[in-house]
């Protein structure tokens, strides 16, 4: 089961990414070591050591570092700065910055209609009433729009066990008292699964003082039930504590479309949008099958292994109607939007002109994907995957120069009608509306795009999100923002759990 946590540090598009910070002369030893500490507790599963000798000149810390300080906004640099520290000393969430995308991983959910809850230890901020009423009002957000109950139960063992206490609670995550991490939950399953903690060290109210219970508890719950993280800084999961006023107080869209996927919907209503019908074109047909691999041996190895590597690195990725690849080694990986599945195909029992993939992006409104090969790229017709006539055509056709072998990743950013073409360590702009290279290219990619490091060896589009691969590790970046909201692992897209 996963464990999830709640913070109140307030991340976003903030005036404080355009202040320059004063980089300090000299940070104390005390400083050092709690920036060795932050970086180790929250950037540990992109390769940050516990190591206690590592020091603060160290290349993979200054790497670290300029991840989180884009991630919360700060100038970034790869110095520990005043700025940085005093940021580091925040309150927070007590979850890593490296997390996986959607709900928890194998989407763990309930598999009855009735959960059970108990409260086995009290906060002395409100009466025990106050507190019942309010814990049996944070399910019912739940219960109002999905098909289960929640009971209260006042011995022996519930699915739930609920407590508020301070520090050391008889688990392995103990809370760092107040202004700190607000309250923990785990993901369905047995044992512990559900169970939720509140560190009573925080002042609990039903008020826009202190810290509301409602709140913080509906937002545990819903890790309790399955749901993970949000994106969308208006929903309820959304990581950052924000107060709002919680007279009538229901669930976001985002939380209820996010809880409903998992158990559907109380009534007869759809649980989700029906899915866009494709632009107008010839009648694809039925899809067919996804071909067999090729038996035959190839010169790089086949990377099915890797599928569950916490150090898989993709080669390229792009979305092709709804559905994600992933490319490695002459092979792909098909996550499929409706079918929730993973196929793994060779390359060139697919498109027979081709045999790797360098990089590759979706034009959706053209039901064009571009794939690219070494000086090459092709042109092929999204719904029925066949290589458009004139392909393959050399880069120099879009305006790269000759000197140019091969393109690392590309991206279509649908908001600007932009192609974004990733070679070595700079990056050039395509114009497709006007069909040329925008003046003034190439651009490094440090000064364009900070925190996602100096290459980027994958990209695509989802969601309005841009998700850049620099090895194993992944930054989810808003373009309009200009910053990083949050660093994965490229394997968490492939279903492993």
């Amino acid at each position: 089961m996963s464990l999830a946590y709640f913070w109140i540090v307030l991340l976003g598009c903030l005036s404080l990414s355009h202040a320059a910070p004063t980089i300090a002369p000299t940070v104390s030893p005390e400083d050092e070591g709690l920036a060795e500490g932050y970086l180790s507790r929250f950037y540990a599963d992109v390769g940050v050591t516990n190591s206690s000798v590592r020091r603060i000149v160290n290349s993979s810390f200054s790497q670290d570092l300029q991840t989180m300080q884009a991630f919360f906004g700060l100038q970034v640099t790869g110095v520990l700065n005043n700025e940085t520290v005093e940021v580091m000393k925040a309150p927070r969430c007590g979850v890593s910055d490296i997390s996986r995308y959607g709900h928890f991983a194998g989407k763990p959910k309930w598999e009855k209609r009735l959960i059970t809850y108990r409260i086995t230890q009290y906060t002395q901020d409100l009466a025990q009433s106050q507190v019942d009423a309010t814990i049996a009002q944070a399910f019912q957000l739940y219960s109002d729009i999905i098909p289960l109950d929640f009971k209260q139960v006042n011995s022996g063992t519930a699915d739930i066990m609920i407590l508020f206490e301070g520090g050391h609670h008889g688990d392995f995550y103990p809370f760092d008292g107040a202004n700190g991490v607000l309250a923990h939950a785990n993901s369905p399953g047995r044992g512990q699964g559900g169970d939720t903690h509140f560190d009573d060290d925080e002042r609990w109210t039903l008020t826009q003082r202190g810290v509301n219970l409602l709140l913080v508890a509906a937002h545990e719950f819903g890790h309790a039930l399955g749901l993970d993280h949000s994106r969308d800084r208006r929903a309820l999961m959304y990581p950052n504590y924000h107060y709002v006023n919680t007279n009538g107080y229901r669930l976001p869209d985002d939380d209820k479309h996010g809880v409903q996927a998992l158990y559907g919907s109380r009534t007869s209503v759809p649980t989700t949008a029906p899915k866009p019908q494709p632009p107008p074109g010839p009648d694809p047909g039925p899809e067919p099958e996804e071909p067999t691999e090729d038996p035959n041996p190839d010169p790089l190895p086949n990377p099915r292994h890797e599928q569950c590597s916490r150090d898989l690195v993709f080669d390229a990725a792009t979305s092709i109607r709804g559905d994600m690849f992933f490319f490695k080694n002459g092979y792909y990986w098909r996550k499929s939007a409706t079918a929730g599945g993973i196929r793994f195909t060779k390359v060139n029992t697919k498109w027979s002109q081709i045999n790797s993939v360098d990089a590759a992006f979706e034009v959706p409104s053209k039901d064009v994907v571009y794939l690219f090969e070494g000086r090459q790229y092709w042109g092929i017709r999204a719904y029925a995957k066949t290589v458009i006539s004139g392909f393959p055509k050399s880069l120099t056709n879009i305006g790269l120069p000759s000197s140019v072998s091969k393109v690392d990743a590309a991206v279509y950013v649908p908001t600007t009608r932009k192609i974004l073409i990733f070679v070595n360590n700079q990056y050039w702009s395509y114009d497709e509306g006007r069909n040329q290279m925008d003046f003034g290219y190439p651009r490094f990619i440090t000064q364009d795009f900070p925190g996602i490091g100096s290459k980027v060896d994958a990209a695509f589009e989802n969601y309005g999100y841009l998700y850049f691969s620099n090895g194993p590790r992944q930054s989810e970046y808003d373009l309009q923002c200009k910053s990083v909201i949050r660093v994965l692992l490229n394997y968490g897209w492939l279903n492993c759990y």
